[in-house]
């Protein structure tokens, strides 16, 4: 079983204006609404592979009920720790011909006694050897360290921790030898301190990573594909396919599902990374989070000699 962590899930609305007038009633040519958080997106692209999962998160009031239910469309196993007189939160993404403009909802207030019941619940939900991601961002009433406490309190269960976040809370787990971390090329050279362009550049950053604790590191570099050091020091490396980006958005976490889906079918690393990219890639270029047929596709083209998967 492969359990996600979305602490400040939401509605995402997104919408397209092909005349935008500011100051003026706009009318969409589309809208669509989705669930929305990296640790739903990774259940949602597990769930579409075939995988167990479970997305855990906090949610509360009628836009609560609302991604439920759009999780439930989705067909994606979720268990959610309600909010009382709390809104789960909504985000606007408006795209004006070339340009896209993003509102974030603010999170919901979360109280101590909320976060302890959350957290009891993770720990009921998992059994030995299964995985645990924590992904994505903290809401402000929560504390910083929310993900470093979390895998502190499982230190002594046979979990696997998958670290998929940024800043503070991202460098907190180091330490605590995840499994496997995700940064992009943006998070690592944000960690570092540097600019991270290349794949060498990647792989030197990754093996830093390593030394402050981090077990395999996945380094995903957009349109230059993805780089991955494993505990054991095997370096692979996978150029992205070719295709039109329509949205970038799910991605990253996309790949990251695609990569533990490989993990758990097969147990090989190449493999797991290979599944990842074509994961990863499938939904930039939909639009969308990927179909599974997506994935198949863009899998078997990006490694054709592999025995088939799904």
């Amino acid at each position: 079983m492969i359990l996600t962590v979305t602490l400040n899930p939401a509605v995402d609305c997104a919408m397209g204006v092909s005349d935008y007038h500011e100051n003026a009633v706009n009318r969409a040519d589309y809208q669509h609404l989705t669930a929305g958080g990296k640790g739903i997106n990774i259940s949602v692209i597990l769930s579409r592979l075939g995988i167990e999962t479970k997305a855990l998160g906090l949610c509360g009031g009628e836009t609560g009920k609302l991604l439920c239910n759009l999780l439930d469309g989705m067909k994606c196993p979720h268990s959610m720790t309600w909010l009382e007189n709390q809104l789960t939160r909504v985000n606007v993404k408006l795209r004006c011909g070339e340009s896209e403009t993003e509102i974030n909802g603010k999170g919901p207030e979360i109280t101590d006694n909320v976060l302890d019941e959350f957290i009891e619940k993770i720990e009921n939900e998992l059994n030995d050897r299964d995985i645990l991601v924590l992904a994505g961002s903290i809401p402000a009433s929560v504390p910083s360290d929310i993900y470093a406490d979390i895998m502190k309190r499982l230190s002594y269960r046979n979990i696997r921790i998958v670290a998929d976040s940024s800043g503070k809370p991202f460098s907190e787990l180091l330490p605590l030898r995840p499994f496997l971390i995700k940064p992009n090329n943006f998070e690592l050279g944000e960690i570092l301190g540097r600019n991270i362009l290349t794949r060498k550049e990647a792989f030197d950053g990754a093996s830093e990573l390593q030394k402050l604790g981090a077990r395999t590191v996945l380094v995903s570099l957009a349109e230059n594909g993805a780089v991955l050091l494993t505990e054991n020091g095997e370096k692979y490396e996978v150029s992205a396919p070719h295709g039109e980006v329509k949205n970038s958005v799910g991605a990253g976490d996309s790949m990251l599902a695609g990569f533990l889906a490989g993990l758990e079918l097969t147990g090989d690393y190449r493999t797991a990374l290979m599944l990842g990219t074509a994961s990863g890639s499938a939904t930039a270029f939909s639009g969308g989070l990927a179909e599974k047929h997506e994935i198949t596709r863009l899998f078997n083209k990006i490694y054709p000699c592999a025995k088939s998967l799904l």
